[in-house]
Order: structure tokens, then C-alpha cells, then sequence
């Protein structure tokens, strides 16, 4: 049994079906969109056949797109003509279990999708906001049309059918070592320094996992360390109409620890950064999700190109005294079983 998803036009002349709704980009390289599109002519007239793939960013709500206006930018675009036919793409067993379902007078698919596009990502709307959240998504979309992409030629909802899928990274079989910070200050009136260090046990942990931070602390000085605090903060970079950086936290954990003058300090302290601890944070980057289901914090952004246009970065910092050290972190979920990763040799 393989599970199918379809959506079928307004008009019903045109019925979308796809295998997945999930497209592992290995990082090198993304899995083949393959579809198939069943087609009852009749009302076709002189109109075409056309099955798209898009990429966008969209940066406002749908409700507020009017006069010509749309707050959407599209990143990478492609179609095909599959009716008269004018593509012909290599088989596949996605496509024959497909074609099985779909019967008569149906016509494969298939888009490459490049791996230097960003991966599905939305931006968490706040309490108030209302409509489709602003983000990176990805659509596959069929529709009839004199011509594949005329702007001035108007295409009714009735004679499209769309489904929303998702381009997603896992993380590598194997995390590899953890990072560890250290940083040696001196305070006035104190001939003696304070040493701190920071360290995780890897570099990487899954969504919803406890991360342990081992914190070490030599105090020379002649004053006591005090106000303990972690935060785990999210960097998210846009970079698709301006160069827009910007960084929240999504935890802050305090201690009431001290270190007293010429003594040490060696503990671990656990941490778990949550989305449910979050919720109306506005603009907190989110991993895509598809209609009605559960999303988490956004990934961590994991890639050769430097062409992305949409990173996501974790940095775990520790505060004590004036004195911080930074981890950096990366927070991803664990691969499906059946599902072959590539590890890749450089983060983002």
C-alpha cells in the first residue's frame, strides 16, 4: 500500500496526484518531484495543459494582496506542457504506482528541485494575525491556459488543482563532536582572572531532545561570581529582498549559583528548547508545515551553497557576571527509517 494525495480542479477536467508531500534535500541533491496529472478534456476548448513547481517567499497575508498587489516573491519557478503532450519525463515506480491509481488519460511528471533553494520554512504570526503565515513553500500546481505563463492572461481557481509540499533536511546518522567555549576575564581591583568554560557533549540534538551544558568555572579573583543565566537564541537570515538579520531568544534559564572568591565550580545543567514555550513569539522561524499538522522550531540550515537565501542558526550563550561564553548548536530531526542521508562536511 502506497499513500496517495490528489486534488482535483474546480472544474473537474483536472485531477493532481503525487506519491509524498516530503522531499529530503541531501545537500547535494533533493528528491524528484514525481507526479502524474489525469485530464477529461472536454471542456478544454484551445486551452493547454500546464503542470508547474514554485518556490516563494511570501511576506504578507494572502487577504492583503489587492489591486495587482502581491506580497509574494517567487524564487525558482518551472513549468512543463503536458497536454497536448510536450513532456515526456523518465519513468518511475513513483509514476507507475501513480499512473495504477489514476487510470486512463493520465500524464507524468517530473521536477528536479535545484538543492541551493531553502528549505520549507514559515514565520510564526502572532496572536492576532490571521490568514496564511509568511514563509518559504513550495507548490506543485496544474492548470489549463492558452499559454504557460502569460501575465495578462487570467486563470480561473476553478481551472487549477494545487498541493502544497515540502522541501526538508534530516540530520546525519552521526553527530560529531561538541563544541566547547572558554574565556579568561579580569575584573578592576582584582589581580587574579576568572576562568569560564562552556561545553556540550555533540554537535548536534534533535527536536525536543535535553541538552546538557557541563559548565566549569576557576575563580582567582577576589570577587564573587554570581547570576547564573542560559539562553538558547534563533538567528534567522533573510536574504530574498534585503538583508534582513534579526535574533530571538526562545529560552532563558537562570540559576542562583555563586562562586565565591579563589573556589571552582564544575556542573551540568540541562537544558530543552520548546515551540510550545513560544507560541506567540511573532517572527519566530518555524519549519514548514502542511495543512492542519504540528510544526517545531526551524532547523538548522545545513548546506554546501552560499547561494541560500533563507538561513537558520542556534547559538546556546552563558552568562555569568559580565562574562559569556557562546556554543554554537544544531537542532534538527532524526531521519526516517528507509531514508538514505548524505552526511554533509560543512554547516550553515
Amino acid at each position: 500500500f502506497h499513500r496517495v494525495f490528489k486534488k482535483t480542479s474546480g472544474n473537474g477536467g483536472l485531477t493532481l496526484y503525487l506519491g509524498k508531500r516530503d522531499y529530503v534535500d541531501n545537500v547535494t541533491a533533493v528528491d524528484k518531484v514525481d507526479g502524474v496529472v489525469k485530464l477529461d478534456p472536454a471542456d478544454f476548448g484551445d486551452r493547454k495543459v500546464f503542470v508547474q513547481l514554485a518556490c516563494a517567499f511570501r511576506y504578507g497575508n494572502e487577504d492583503l494582496d489587492f489591486m495587482g498587489l502581491q506580497f509574494r516573491k517567487d524564487i525558482w519557478i518551472q513549468h512543463y506542457q503536458i497536454y497536448p503532450a510536450d513532456h515526456k519525463p523518465a519513468p518511475s515506480a513513483m509514476h507507475e504506482t501513480l499512473l495504477k491509481k489514476a487510470g486512463d488519460n493520465a500524464h507524468p511528471f517530473t521536477f528536479e528541485i535545484p538543492p541551493n533553494l531553502p528549505c520549507s520554512v514559515s514565520l510564526q504570526p502572532g496572536p492576532d494575525d490571521k490568514g496564511k503565515a509568511c514563509g518559504v513553500d513550495f507548490e506543485v500546481k496544474t492548470y489549463l491556459a492558452k499559454e504557460k505563463s502569460n501575465p495578462d492572461e487570467k486563470i480561473e481557481k476553478k481551472d487549477t488543482a494545487r498541493l502544497v509540499i515540502r522541501k526538508i533536511q534530516y540530520a546525519p546518522s552521526q553527530a560529531g563532536a561538541g563544541p566547547k567555549a572558554e574565556i579568561c576575564k579580569s575584573f578592576m581591583m582584582s589581580d587574579k582572572p576568572v576562568h569560564l568554560e562552556a561545553s556540550l557533549e555533540k554537535d548536534l540534538y534533535l527536536h525536543g531532545e535535553s541538552i546538557p551544558i557541563k559548565i566549569k568555572i576557576n575563580n582567582e579573583s577576589n570577587k564573587t561570581v554570581k547570576n547564573f543565566k542560559i539562553t538558547v537564541d534563533q538567528t534567522t537570515d533573510i536574504v530574498l529582498y534585503s538583508a534582513d538579520k534579526y535574533t530571538k531568544a526562545v529560552l532563558i534559564q537562570e540559576f542562583g549559583e555563586t562562586v565565591e572568591a579563589g573556589s571552582t565550580y564544575d556542573n551540568t545543567v540541562t537544558i530543552t528548547p520548546l515551540l510550545a514555550e513560544n507560541k506567540e513569539k511573532r517572527g519566530l522561524a518555524l519549519d514548514g508545515r502542511l495543512k492542519d499538522e504540528d510544526t517545531n522550531l526551524a532547523s538548522t540550515t545545513v548546506q554546501f551553497s552560499t547561494n541560500h537565501m533563507f538561513y537558520s542558526d542556534w547559538l546556546v550563550c552563558f552568562l555569568c557576571s559580565d562574562v559569556t561564553v557562546e556554543l554554537p548548536l544544531i537542532l534538527m530531526h532524526p531521519k526516517p527509517q528507509g531514508i538514505l542521508l548524505i552526511t554533509p562536511t560543512n554547516k550553515c
